[in-house]
């Protein structure tokens, strides 16, 4: 169809009241068998006739009119910021594939928001737009408490955020990641090493959990005097790879704990193309990395690495799902998982 000037108009979406009018019943019954209430209220046959006008039309339930029928919605809010997202590395991607199919098994929909925002109130704001009926906030921006307000009075029953620290109001998903810092220091000073570097991700977004990681290696080095932690940034090029390769002599480190396995695969070839050996005997660089990811484990030499034991997806959507149930639920922190070391033969 097109209108008077020749352009082609949008096509008009199919009502229940035609899905109705062709079924042969109303719009009560209508709204019973295409939202999963049919039960005992509506016959076999009747149902049938529905569900064939529907898809003859092409009809499809409206969600928020849905929402509003069931006092809450059903969309899971999980908020990253898409330019700091892909980052993360594949256990992210790994945890989101997982966590929305655990969501949709309990009739809910996952949607990752990847819109930045300026600050905490005008994230909930872009946020509450949606009717969510939960918010997880997976990196920043890091709510407060008039922003959580904000969202609970849109009518989002549950909001968690990342933690440390607890917000006013919101649940805390904590995997403590000074802990993974502490398990690698305390690896290397128990090999004997005493001048270690930590990477830094030049790339921006991740500082909120680079910077707890360093801070866990120097809690572990506060106990040997005479050892040094020393940060040192890099991005995920060869090219800044190289760059710290070739600066390694005048650093004077004997070994080095990467943010995760991609920064420490990217640092240990350039070290290698450098002439240094990697390993843990006298005269090597001990690395390790962090996530133990499976390419990590086919370097030579295979790569020692910090492995996060964390709950499974479907245990946390349960948790979600719970929360939205019972919206009085009292805040609490929900931990998540803890550290160990997979030592290996680079450390």
């Amino acid at each position: 169809m097109t209108d008077a000037a020749g352009r082609r108009a949008a096509p008009t979406a199919p009502t229940s009241a035609a899905v109705a009018h062709r079924a042969g019943v109303s719009r009560a019954t209508v709204s019973y068998v295409l939202n999963g209430q049919a039960a005992g209220r509506v016959g076999e046959a009747a149902q049938a006739r529905v569900r064939a006008a529907a898809e003859e039309l092409g009809y499809v339930p409206h969600a928020a009119a849905r929402s509003l029928r069931a006092g809450r919605g059903s969309i899971v809010l999980l908020a990253a910021p898409a330019d700091t997202a892909p980052a993360f590395g594949p256990l992210f991607s790994a945890f989101l594939a997982g966590f929305q199919s655990a969501l949709h098994r309990l009739g809910y929909t996952g949607v990752l928001h990847g819109a930045g925002a300026a600050s905490p109130m005008a994230a909930a704001r872009a946020w509450a737009e949606l009717r969510p009926a939960a918010v997880l906030t997976l990196h920043e921006p890091a709510l407060d408490a008039p922003a959580v307000e904000l969202l609970r009075r849109a009518g989002t029953a549950a909001v968690l955020t990342h933690g440390p620290p607890a917000i006013p109001g919101a649940h805390t998903l904590l995997l403590d990641q000074e802990e993974a810092g502490l398990r690698a220091g305390a690896h290397l000073l128990g090999r004997g090493r005493r001048r270690i570097g930590v990477v830094r991700p030049a790339e921006a977004g991740l500082a909120a959990f680079a910077g707890p990681r360093l801070a866990g290696v120097r809690a572990a080095a506060a106990g040997h005097p005479c050892a040094e932690v020393r940060p040192l940034d890099l991005a995920l090029t060869e090219e800044s790879a190289a760059a710290l390769a070739a600066a390694w002599p005048d650093l004077g480190l004997d070994s080095v704990f990467a943010y995760n396995d991609e920064y420490a695969m990217l640092l240990m070839r350039a070290l290698q193309d450098a002439g240094h050996t990697i390993g843990g005997g006298p005269g090597r660089i001990a690395v390790v990395g962090a996530d133990d990811l499976l390419l990590a484990r086919l370097l030579r030499p295979r790569l020692t690495s910090v492995r996060a034991e964390i709950t499974p997806p479907d245990r946390i959507a349960a948790l979600v799902d719970t929360l939205i149930r019972h919206p009085g639920t009292a805040p609490a922190t929900h931990h998540l998982g803890t550290f160990h070391i997979e030592a290996r033969e680079s450390a």
